[in-house]
């Protein structure tokens, strides 16, 4: 009797064991296949964003949940899956390998090597999306990201975990912004993530290819999802790249991720979506395109001291069409940021490199971060400048002016000129700084770009020989006294009017 006992608890045991198992790794077969999408029957207890476990190795993850099936969205080889193929649940949530050994690496959205160097080892993994830092654990931006770039860094300046927006039409030099921010990064510990979102394989090589020239690809990590790429791959690629970053942000480093572009992480998300049956709104974006992209910024900020002082700071790209800011997605993104870069069409066709319009770009949180040394040159260059566009129109229609307001225009035409600034010729701060004390005494008035050029490489000369305490003052958060920058004014003037 006692046997028998023994052989019904084991036998009950087994069964309990077997529905364990079969628990733990839910089967479905696939219902349909269409265009990097399919619906997979059953599978009740799949959850948002779980990896499938799909024949021949296929990567997909749940998108859709449904009362008797889920939408399933394919991250690579799709053409592989047909319908009746067994489906089996992970019970993983999509996650990346994250690593100090990712710097210097080109990888893809789910962290595999594209760069041919081979595997990485990693310490942990990290899903791709997550809950934004609570405001609780945040800080003020009060550190700035220099560019090197005299334009952003005067008139919309960028702090240490803000979101600052580049938009305009293609080909109007966007990446070349963010690149050379990137670049700027050279030497001073921030970790540099370039996510590639629907680019040609093409420009991606050239960017790797400029990061190496300019001796930044070992601080940077490249993540690409290019226009070949599943449009599933697209959409999980700034997550992942978030991700990564918040990796090193969580260990108190400051970190910096350039998005390019979310225009085409819209549409790869429109394109799932409508797939996917889902309903779909203005301009057949689904209704929650704000969303994935609110979700995706609001992960940039600066961590408060008890949390290891660290910061994220977001450079995303959208791609305007004729210049208009009020379409759909890039009013979406503006209001989600915290300023935006605005690039001309115009000013791109006239030469006038870069092609930042400071009439429509704005940072409403950079100018707190700003270096003190900045304000009291940049105010003067600000006022001459608005007043120059204001007054430049009037000049076309052969108008008379009397001398001060053609003083006015002078200034504005030389700060026009200071402005123009060629690719990978970035400066300091103090070099800005210099270059502007010079242009708010006039120094500049009158001259064409080429001299404009010469005369402000004689000025550097100048500053970096008999200014070095100024310079060493401005790096390290100290303004300058009213007298040193008369004297070093005067040095200026001396030098580019008096030949001395």
């Amino acid at each position: 009797m006692m046997k028998t006992k023994q052989t019904f608890e084991a036998i009950e045991q087994s069964i309990d064991d077997m529905q364990a198992h079969l628990k733990k790794e839910e089967i479905s077969i696939v219902q349909s296949v269409s265009a990097g999408t399919a619906v997979v029957s059953g599978l009740e207890n799949a959850q948002m964003d779980e990896m499938l476990s799909f024949p021949h190795n296929v990567q997909a993850m749940v998108q859709t949940l449904n009362r008797n099936s889920v939408g399933v969205v394919f991250l690579d080889n799709p053409d592989l899956i047909k319908a009746g193929d067994r489906v089996i649940r992970t019970g993983r949530v999509l996650d990346v390998p994250v690593s100090e050994n990712l710097l210097g690496r080109v990888i893809n959205p789910l962290g595999e090597p594209l760069d041919g160097k081979g595997a990485y080892a990693y310490q942990e993994r990290r899903p791709v999306e997550v809950e934004a830092v609570p405001i609780m654990d945040r800080a003020p931006v009060d550190t700035p990201l220099q560019t090197g770039i005299k334009a952003v860094d005067a008139f919309t300046p960028i702090g240490r975990g803000q979101r600052e927006l580049i938009l305009g039409d293609r080909q109007t030099g966007k990446t070349a912004i963010a690149l050379d921010t990137i670049i700027n990064q050279k030497g001073n510990g921030v970790v540099c993530i370039y996510c590639a979102i629907g680019q040609r394989n093409s420009a991606v090589a050239g960017v790797i290819e400029d990061l190496q020239k300019y001796g930044m690809n070992e601080q940077t990590i490249v993540v690409s999802a290019t226009g070949d790429d599943e449009a599933g791959m697209q959409f999980i690629a700034p997550y992942a790249a978030t991700s990564i970053g918040e990796y090193f942000m969580e260990k108190g480093r400051d970190v910096l991720v350039v998005y390019d572009d979310l225009t085409n992480h819209a549409r790869a998300y429109r394109q799932m979506s409508l797939l996917l049956r889902r309903p779909p709104g203005r301009e057949a974006y689904p209704g929650d395109i704000f969303y994935i992209h609110s979700r995706l910024l609001e992960r940039a900020t600066k961590l408060n001291t008890e949390n290891g002082g660290g910061s994220l700071t977001a450079l995303p790209i959208v791609c305007t069409e004729a210049g208009n800011i009020s379409a759909y997605i890039p009013t979406n993104i503006i209001s989600i940021t915290d300023g935006q870069i605005y690039l001309s069409a115009q000013m791109f066709q006239k030469g006038l490199m870069p092609a930042i319009d400071t009439g429509k770009s704005v940072s409403r949180v950079g100018g707190d971060a700003q270096l003190p040394a900045y304000k009291s040159v940049v105010g003067p260059l600000k006022l001459f400048y608005a007043q120059f566009e204001e007054l430049e129109s009037f000049t076309k229609f052969g108008t008379q002016l009397d001398k001060e307001t053609q003083q006015r225009i002078a200034r504005g035409q030389a700060v026009r000129q200071i402005l123009q600034q060629r690719r990978f010729n970035l400066l300091s701060a103090a070099e800005q700084i210099a270059v502007f004390a010079a242009t708010n005494a006039g120094l500049f008035d009158g001259m064409d770009t080429v001299q404009t050029n010469k005369a402000q490489d004689k000025v550097l000369k100048i500053f970096h020989t008999r200014f070095a305490e100024s310079e060493q003052k401005i790096s390290t958060r100290q303004k300058l006294g009213e007298d040193e920058m008369q004297m070093m004014i005067q040095a200026f003037r001396d030098v580019l009017l008096n030949g001395e």
